[in-house]
């Protein structure tokens, strides 16, 4: 796919769906000395994925993962979909399609394993990080520089911001 065949594609997306570990994170996992699961987010990515809300895209965490935190960084980044403890997230963003009239086809999702093909399949947008496993790469239209938690949401972000705004 060619840079403007991805630009176009991007701009007319409605939404962002966003994996979690290894995505929005480096995919490691904290543990404080009482046995509490701690992540590391991205202040970049959050920058970026507020950019792509002022474009007019609705973000949306969908995650196999149950930890406050996640909940919490979506509060923060007042996102209004925040789906925990997934273990279908195409079922999930099915759903959220049916209820705020997009198509699939009009939804970008990054994904960075196994869990994520089906939804990426079936988008109309598949994305991944730079660090996602070889079969999701494959699925994927584009791949970032970036790794997941190190700005790939960010360099995400930011082409579906200028592809919004370059219409």
């Amino acid at each position: 796919m060619s840079k403007k065949q991805l630009m176009d594609r991007l701009a007319s997306l409605k939404i962002l769906s966003l994996d979690v570990d290894g995505v929005l994170t480096d995919g490691g996992l904290y543990y404080t000395e009482s046995g509490e699961e701690l992540r590391k987010f991205n202040v970049k990515d959050g920058m970026g994925m507020k950019r792509a809300q002022a474009a007019g895209v609705v973000v949306v965490i969908i995650t196999t993962s149950s930890t406050a935190a996640i909940a919490h960084r979506g509060r923060m980044l007042g996102l209004d979909h925040v789906y925990l403890e997934c273990e279908d997230k195409l079922n999930q963003l099915v759903q959220l399609c049916d209820q705020i009239g997009v198509d699939l086809d009009q939804v970008a999702h990054v994904g960075d394993d196994l869990v994520d093909l089906p939804v990426l399949k079936s988008v109309g947008c598949p994305m991944t990080v730079a660090d996602a496993v070889d079969l999701v790469k494959a699925a994927a239209l584009y791949v970032t520089e970036k790794k997941g938690g190190d700005g790939a949401v960010r360099e995400i972000c930011e082409m579906i911001y200028e592809a919004k705004n370059s219409t």
